[in-house]
């Protein structure tokens, strides 16, 4: 019966799967391994997040994979992939990632359980240090892989006479035709901060998308891409905040940031462009977390529609807030840094996450 199953009835039984055991069912047999790679996208939708930790320097060429529902660590082999590679953000059950072993931007889409890897097209124009922004369109879409934008905002590029000059136009990478489109101009006072004062991570809420700039004080800048405008908010305790990280939870923008000596704070974007607190990280959480010191200062957050994760070092522990769908609650957890896999000592490396 099993290998008379129509592709698409197999890959609705595989999208109840975890990850781990999807890559078992992966191997089974070929049939099997073929609807996995055809239809990637209808990987688990029906489970917690998993949390995804790269060593930032790649060492071994390997990843390391948090499953919350059995609260245990997994490594996984990046032996596939032709460069070190540094997540840029999620894309349904792919990740959109860039090689670091060279300065100017190329991107590709990976995924470490299946064993995915794609470059996408370079760029119109070559950058270094751009911002990435990741829309996905229409999140709910049946098929093999949701359709999705990537817009690539300032940088610095080759000037006309030479040397090297911010680069401020802005393009866009369109899935569907595997492509990228110039898409105009910006104030050139907007790249020069999304090229030195911005991580890539990026968040999309109601037709704007968003970075965090940390010059001086914290802001967040927006695009809007119905009007092809650009626009600055201004962040709670701004000049205060040791780190801050913008995510999208419950369909609003949220921010996460901590002060010294005071607790990490959760918010939303109201209407209005105001902030509304919704959240504290626990006290005992908090001291757990910073190990007795007072300083958020190399604290990092990642997170995604059901689950904000608070992360150091590998070997450190999180600290997460996570959707319990059972109760229509959220709720804190505590996990502890990964320092053994299968008997195995594990280094406390820097990492960057991905859920």
């Amino acid at each position: 019966m099993w290998s008379t199953l129509p592709f698409d009835v197999l890959a609705k039984i595989f999208s109840f799967l975890s990850p781990d055991s999807l890559a078992c069912a992966r191997s089974a047999c070929r049939q099997w391994h073929t609807c996995a790679r055809t239809y990637p996208s209808t990987l688990p939708q029906h489970h917690q997040a998993w949390f995804l930790a790269l060593p930032t320097r790649n060492r071994g060429q390997c990843c390391y994979v948090h499953n919350p529902v059995v609260d245990k660590w997994h490594m996984l082999s990046l032996d596939f992939l032709p460069d070190p590679i540094r997540p840029v953000a999620s894309i349904g059950t792919l990740i959109l990632v860039r090689p670091t072993n060279c300065t100017i931007l190329q991107l590709a889409l990976c995924n470490p359980f299946t064993r995915q890897f794609k470059y996408l097209p370079m760029l119109n124009i070559t950058r270094t240090n751009p911002a990435v922004g990741v829309v996905i369109l229409e999140p709910g879409q049946p098929g093999p892989n949701p359709d999705f934008r990537v817009y690539v905002a300032g940088g610095m590029s080759e000037a006309p006479r030479g040397g090297a000059t911010y680069e401020a136009t802005l393009e866009m990478y369109d899935s569907v035709d595997d492509a990228w489109h110039i898409m105009g101009f910006m104030p050139v006072e907007f790249a020069v901060r999304l090229t030195v004062w911005t991580p890539n991570e990026s968040v999309y809420s109601d037709g704007v998308l968003y970075w965090m700039t940390s010059a001086r004080a914290y802001s967040v800048m927006g695009f809007h891409l119905g009007s092809h405008t650009w626009r600055e908010l201004s962040v709670p305790m701004a000049d205060r905040l040791e780190f801050a990280a913008l995510l999208w939870r419950n369909g609003r923008l949220t921010l996460v940031g901590g002060t010294c000596g005071e607790d990490a704070c959760i918010w939303e974007l109201t209407e209005g462009d105001g902030w509304g607190l919704i959240e504290k990280v626990p006290i005992e959480l908090g001291i757990k977390f910073l190990g007795g010191k007072r300083s958020w200062g190399s604290t990092k957050c990642v997170g995604s529609e059901g689950a904000i994760c608070l992360y150091r070092e590998f070997g450190s522990g999180m600290v997460v807030w996570r959707e319990i769908e059972e109760k229509v609650r959220w709720e804190w957890f505590w996990v502890e840094g990964c320092h053994f896999i299968r008997d195995k000592q594990v280094q406390n490396l820097q990492i960057k996450g991905s859920v």
